[in-house]
């Protein structure tokens, strides 16, 4: 990295006056007249899918099937077990703004990043430099679940389902599928897609959205998801704070991995995070949390934080390669599966170390 880059990033306030001012002359997401400050208070919902049934059916694997799900989707199971401990989530998503989709805590800025994001979802399969972007031909949704389920034509239409604007297919249908389908890889494959619709991207409760079938289709060509789950997430965050109410919608397990990687210290830096099998998101479940803190107390945490309090920047990351740029332009574009977002990195230097 160049050392005029890191003269521009070096000091967090100038970080933010620069960067707004790069999204005003670049037409980003600041609106005209925009003062850097939080809104009002935001009520955020974080209502949840029941999880409970997809549990079960991982506990009856034997390790064989677990195996071949972690290579082929990595450790999205661990986020079976992720508290979602709705007072804590309410509290930090007072501090996010959406000018340039990042928290605020005092003089630092926050945000999850591609590479965080990718380490945390640990699937050797995918490939960094293959970014999910919507095809200009996507086929039918019942052609979609034809081929992940293997099932006729028939059995699938029966079930599709119209909610709102988009079709969904239920996951009690594609539940009852898995326990009794003879294909491994196809229970396998099932699984995956139900815990993209119902943990990752949770829009329709108790359903899988047609968008997550489009996306999911192409984990078959390792693309990387990362770029399009923070997305949603960043997407979500927006819509809710700006409307000063809402429902969650992202991922509310990763975002949540992610927070308890940034704000718990650590003694030091275990010998595992430089192992080939290192899994960030099983240490992180593995690791006892509070959950008998009101949102008030946490919203007193948050307003009197201090440097020394806190990491600061996930200990287990060691990047060798950070995404800040797209061709000329300072940020880059996320797409999402039901829209897209403006991500600006250079704001993340922190998380980092200012390498």
């Amino acid at each position: 990295m160049a050392n005029e880059f890191l003269d521009k990033v070096e000091d967090n306030a100038s970080v933010r006056i620069w960067s707004e001012k790069g999204q005003l002359e670049k037409g980003d997401s600041l609106a005209k007249g925009y003062v850097s400050e939080l809104w009002d208070y935001i009520r955020i919902s974080v209502t949840q899918n029941n999880l409970q049934e997809l549990r079960e059916i991982w506990d009856r694997w034997n390790d064989e099937t677990k195996q071949l799900f972690y290579s082929n989707y990595g450790d999205l199971p661990y986020l079976f077990d992720i508290n979602v401990d709705e007072h804590w989530f309410r509290a930090f998503t007072q501090y996010w703004n959406p000018a340039y989709s990042c928290f605020t805590f005092g003089n630092v800025d926050l945000v999850p990043t591609v590479e965080e994001y990718t380490a945390l979802l640990y699937c050797p399969r995918l490939q960094v430099d293959k970014a999910y972007s919507r095809a200009a031909y996507v086929p039918a949704f019942w052609k979609k679940l034809l081929n992940i389920t293997g099932m006729s034509e028939k059995w699938i239409t029966a079930r599709i389902k119209q909610k709102g604007e988009c079709k969904c297919i239920p996951c009690r249908n594609l539940r009852d599928l898995i326990l009794a389908h003879p294909d491994m890889k196809k229970k396998v494959d099932m699984f995956a897609l139900s815990i993209y619709g119902l943990v990752i991207f949770p829009r329709a409760l108790g359903q899988v959205d047609e968008a997550v079938a489009d996306l999911f289709d192409l984990l078959d060509k390792g693309v990387t998801l990362v770029p399009g789950i923070l997305a949603e997430t960043f997407r979500s965050l927006n819509a809710c704070r700006r409307a000063s109410e809402g429902r969650f919608i992202g991922c509310a397990q990763l975002l949540l991995a992610w927070l308890h990687s940034q704000f718990w210290k650590v003694d030091k830096i275990l010998y595992r995070v430089f192992s080939e099998h290192y899994s960030p998101l099983k240490e992180i479940v593995a690791t006892p949390r509070r959950d008998d803190i009101s949102e008030e107390n946490w919203t007193k945490i948050l307003q009197n934080l201090q440097e020394e309090d806190v990491e600061w920047r996930a200990p287990w990351l060691i990047p060798s390669r950070i995404l800040y740029r797209c061709g000329s332009f300072d940020w880059v574009p996320l797409l999402g599966i039901w829209g897209a977002v403006g991500y600006a990195p250079l704001l993340l230097l922190r998380q980092y170390g200012s390498r």
